[in-house]
């Protein structure tokens, strides 16, 4: 039986609710009225939205989700729970799925009881966040007839259902949200090209504890408030955009455009339109004068990605601009001048390809100011427990099942396999894995070429010393906590199927 539903179409209603608030909730409301007004940041604007909301409505969490309209998704902006907050910010889900999906549809406001007995309801989000929804409401964020996200508020604290008169409230503060992102221009972002939703701190997606995957991180950290040019390099799938990301959010530009163009996926003669812009007219399509990624990003900062694939007489012009902060449009006679901390990444031996004349010399010195090597995951091995568990994290909750565990088996397989293609490669198996399983990732959920490798027998050959070193990193562990395999694995970072398999794989038993 579906649960009952009311829906509130009225927002002129509002005040009627106003009318009938008691002294205690209609200060609390005021108060948070002042707060969300004076926030200058999104991400501000919208913590303290979830947060007043749920103070003021007993509920126990409260939730802004803003709509990505470029590639048609809700965002988990921020969640108002200590136990899920970090865990939900950044998810994202289909615009036209769950509860959310219905008030993005109608534009109506929803209240609703016995939420998993609702047709609309989207199971995935619990799973993910580990709690369980027993009634809910949602409002849309509505500004200039423009539909920008949800507001949503779960579970009353006291157990009983939320009120026709509770969701007015929800209303208010739907109607507070809209109007304190226009004060702060936050919104006017999600139209602009290449923009998108800008996540606030992406170092929290760099999972690692490897020494050479910290020493590049600590090179990340060092660089960002000296807004030099900074070479990344490193194979493909080694997070050279997560690092760039990184490095201007930990800069003095950070409130800034950060803009990243993929050099070798345009053709030579779009790339000079798309870095600088062309005039109207300049050539046959050019109807209207368009800004170039420069421009774009101009205070911000510009990730050249394979810059590697560049063309001689586009690499000319590139060196112009770093050295000069100047360019001209494609048709254009009047130089732009831009402030862009540029950033430039490539998979390729930059050194090499200047030594071969393939790349120039001088652009290649202006570059490698700041150079910064991301290491291969078979260089950080020994963080794939905790990549897998962080890729898990991310999909499971997508696909609205449980997390299955990894046989020691499939986890010896994947850590002897020599990821070509690196941590994109390893999201890759893990999501067809996850598709495949029954309750536990085995053999035969792998790729054939992960299954057949035999590089773990060599590695372990070749690591004798490493594998010696991790043996007692683990017997430790296991020692200081009284052979507590759960409490151990906590003090490793690592789950505890991992430690029973590399237990297993040690011969480490309790002493009797």
């Amino acid at each position: 039986m579906l649960g009952k539903i009311n829906t509130m179409a009225d927002s002129s209603s509002s005040q009627t609710a106003i009318d009938r608030l008691n002294k205690q909730t209609l200060s609390a409301l005021l108060q948070a009225s002042r707060a969300i007004n004076d926030a200058i940041k999104p991400s501000e604007v919208c913590e303290l939205v979830a947060t007043h909301a749920a103070k003021v409505l007993k509920a126990q969490g409260a939730s802004v989700l803003l709509l990505d309209t470029n590639r048609s998704e809700l965002v988990f902006q921020t969640m108002v729970d200590p136990t899920s907050s970090d865990i939900a910010r950044g998810h994202r889900f289909p615009a036209d799925k769950g509860v959310a999906g219905q008030v993005i549809k109608t534009r109506r406001s929803v209240r609703i009881e016995n939420a998993r007995d609702n047709s609309n309801f989207y199971a995935g989000v619990d799973l993910m966040t580990k709690t369980k929804t027993q009634s809910l409401m949602a409002a849309p964020l509505i500004h200039c007839d423009e539909v920008l996200g949800v507001l949503e508020v779960v579970n009353r604290k006291d157990g009983t259902d939320f009120s026709d008169e509770d969701l007015k409230l929800l209303e208010i503060f739907a109607n507070l949200v809209a109007g304190a992102a226009k004060n702060a221009e936050s919104f006017d972002r999600l139209g602009k090209e290449n923009r998108g939703l800008r996540e606030s701190l992406p170092t929290a997606n760099f999972i690692g504890k490897s020494q050479a995957f910290c020493q590049a991180l600590e090179m990340c950290e060092k660089v960002a408030p000296q807004l030099i040019t900074v070479l990344l390099t490193g194979e493909t799938g080694t997070g050279k955009e997560m690092a760039a990301r990184a490095i201007h959010d930990l800069s003095p530009r950070h409130d800034q455009p950060f803009i990243a163009v993929n050099c070798a996926a345009l053709p030579e003669s779009l790339i000079e339109s798309e870095l600088f812009g062309h005039e109207q007219g300049a050539f046959t399509g050019a109807t209207k004068q368009r800004l170039g990624k420069f421009e774009i990003a101009d205070g911000g900062t510009l990730l050249l990605d394979e810059i590697g694939e560049l063309e001689i007489n586009m690499q000319a012009k590139l060196l112009r601009v770093l050295e000069e902060k100047e360019f001209m449009r494609v048709g254009g006679t009047e130089p732009v001048y831009c402030d862009v901390r540029v950033i430039a990444a490539s998979n390729r031996d930059l050194k090499a390809e200047t030594d071969a004349g393939r790349f120039r010399e001088d652009l290649f010195y202006r570059l490698n100011v700041f150079p910064i090597k991301l290491p291969a995951l078979r260089e950080r091995i020994d963080d794939l427990s905790l990549l897998i568990e962080h890729i898990m994290a991310q999909v499971v909750p997508s696909l609205g099942i449980e997390a299955p565990t990894i046989s020691d088996e499939a986890f010896a397989k994947m850590r002897g396999y020599n990821w070509p293609g690196n941590v994109r490669e390893l999201r890759n198996v893990i999501e067809r894995a996850l598709l495949l399983s029954d309750g536990e990732v085995r053999n035969e959920h792998l790729h054939p070429e992960i299954v057949q490798a035999n590089s773990i027998d060599q590695t372990e050959v070749n690591t004798s010393a490493l594998a010696d070193q991790e043996r007692k990193l683990v017997l430790e562990a296991l020692q200081q906590n009284n052979w507590n395999q759960s409490a151990a694995s906590r003090q490793l970072g690592i789950t505890r199927d991992i430690l029973r398999y590399r237990v297993k794989r040690y011969g480490l038993t309790r002493p009797i």
